[in-house]
């Protein structure tokens, strides 16, 4: 018998008692650095992974105690509070991992920076022991055989996956017109800084949990624009990768010509350590091989507080009032540094027709194909189907006109094939020339962009951008933010001059102080007479 909506939108939070249940369990240990009830040594709403680190080196507070704490911010601002919709479900090994993690550096053994640090996943993401979903009421029950690569380079340093992130259905290819961060299964995410905007998708949740600071950082997707959108969204740094530098296996995908992970964080130099970890050359996706030179690079150590003297950046947007007021002052930050800021013309639109309902189709039947053979879904025809027959229970509220447009496709058809062909590759080709020829003509070292410009023809040619806050609404507390675009595998230079514009400009403020309502009584350790009328 299938599970009612009623019961099955508690299920998450039921992962989250048990999960909750055994970390405590394991704080009320003799050895536990800090009581339960003492307060933490570092304030989770600002703390960097390099705080993070120090405290557990100073043995002011163990991996357990962060799960444990992240867990409290879950439950008050996710799940309870302002109920942000953010994560999705927990992973009930977290304090089993975090003890782990803990013995490990007891015995002198610490991975790297992030090791005992909780990180969250997207929900299209493979975590062995909890369903991929991808926000489907279809894929509820659908179960991987193994870590997603990437989830296995996070272990490897350390990292402890404390859940997964909710996500805009399908990473928000499921049909025109469906409200980035909404999903059957997770429900609508809350942008944090104004309720009232978009979260922006699909990488929402993940997003807003690292916004909100609901774990240190998060793992985010992009086909085109869903780290980069929600990062712009929501004040964060998101680092679009290169295709390639990072693997796909494991991830439910859109578009193979266009996907990549990639991470989300409050600060360059967090982002920079998390996309250090997720870098490796994985024999099962072709494209890492192209990364072999840069994989396993150490982005931290590029960052320089002076990385942008001399460094020639061009400015391809023009934006008005209070985002313009912003992006003015962000130029200006960028000259202070030494940089020569000039204005270039990259043309975004009219590139060759999308590839992505031609690739979503073959993509998603092969990595149906690669799960246990008792995966309740073995085809996209199968999930427009169950879609179909399940609608008076929300399946598809907002319709699935894009997952029906793919399922038509017959991309083994000679003349379908053929156009596909031309559309991809004419798509990469000139998406890359208009970028190349804009960073050679003006003899640059990379673009920037307001908002998440880039982000359409940086996915067409499979480029690299990196996002970052550059102020915020006067009148609405919401975010603006700008885009580094380079060329492939220019991550660790793009990264460099994020971090110094990040150093020179010190603009970002979390959620609760631009948007003080949203949190008022929700914070973990809010007693209810301190907000009594």
């Amino acid at each position: 018998m299938r599970t009612s909506l009623a019961r099955r939108s508690a299920r998450p939070f039921a992962l989250f008692a048990v999960a909750a249940a055994t970390v405590s369990a394991v704080l009320i240990s003799p050895t536990a650095a800090v009581q339960k009830d003492r307060p933490l040594p570092v304030d989770l709403e600002t703390a960097t992974i390099a705080q993070l680190q120090q405290a557990q080196r100073d043995r002011k507070i163990t991996s357990v105690q962060l799960v444990r704490a992240y867990l409290d911010r879950i439950e008050a601002l996710n799940t309870r509070g302002p109920s942000l919709h953010a994560v999705r479900v927990i992973n009930p090994r977290a304090a089993e991992e975090a003890g782990r993690a803990d013995a490990e550096r007891a015995q002198g053994r610490v991975r790297g920076p992030l090791h005992g640090i909780p990180v969250l996943v997207k929900d299209n993401i493979d975590l062995d022991g909890l369903p991929t979903t991808a926000g489907a009421i279809a894929l509820e029950n659908s179960r991987p055989g193994a870590d997603a690569f990437l989830v296995g380079r996070l272990r490897a340093a350390g990292a402890v996956v404390l859940g997964k992130t909710n996500l805009t259905e399908f990473a928000n290819f499921t049909t025109q017109g469906m409200p980035s961060g909404y999903s059957a299964l997770g429900g609508q995410v809350l942008n944090p800084y104004d309720a009232s905007q978009t979260p922006s998708g699909s990488s929402s949740g993940s997003a807003v949990a690292s916004a909100t600071s609901l774990a240190p950082v998060t793992v985010g997707t992009e086909t085109s624009g869903s780290i980069l959108s929600p990062s712009v969204a929501n004040s964060l740094v998101g680092v679009k990768p290169t295709v390639g530098l990072v693997s796909r296996t494991g991830i439910l995908p859109i578009a193979a010509s266009q996907d990549t992970a990639g991470p989300m964080a409050r600060s360059v130099r967090d982002a920079a350590t998390l996309l250090t970890a997720l870098t490796g050359v994985d024999p099962e996706d072709p494209a890492t091989a192209g990364s072999v030179g840069v994989a396993g690079t150490d982005y931290t150590a590029a960052l320089r507080p002076d990385a942008l003297r001399g460094a020639r950046i061009g400015v391809a947007s023009a934006p008005t009032g209070n985002q313009g007021t912003a992006f003015g002052r962000a130029l200006d930050v960028l000259r202070a540094g030494g940089a020569t800021v000039v204005e270039v013309t990259v043309e975004t639109g009219n590139l060759p027709p999308s590839i992505l309902t031609y690739e979503f189709k073959r993509d998603l039947n092969a990595y149906l194909a690669r799960l246990p053979a008792g995966a309740p879904m073995k085809t996209l025809d199968d999930i427009v189907r169950f879609n179909t027959e399940h609608a008076s229970e929300g399946t598809i509220k907002f319709g699935q006109t894009q997952l029906i447009a793919s399922n038509g496709v017959d991309i083994d058809d000679p003349a379908t094939k053929a156009a596909y062909e031309a559309d991809r590759d004419g798509g990469i080709a000139t998406a890359r020339e208009r970028i190349d020829s804009a960073l050679r003509g003006q003899n640059l070292d990379a673009i920037v962009f307001a908002g998440n410009g880039s982000a359409g023809i940086g996915a067409r040619a499979q480029y690299p951008s990196v996002a970052v806050p550059i102020g915020y609404d006067p009148a609405s507390g919401r975010p603006f933010g700008m885009t580094f675009l380079g060329t492939a595998f220019t991550e660790a230079r793009l990264l460099s001059y994020a971090f110094a514009y990040e150093q020179g400009s010190g603009l970002w403020r979390p959620p609760a102080v631009v948007n003080p309502s949203l949190f008022r009584c929700a914070e973990p350790g809010d007693r209810p007479s301190s907000c009594a009328p």
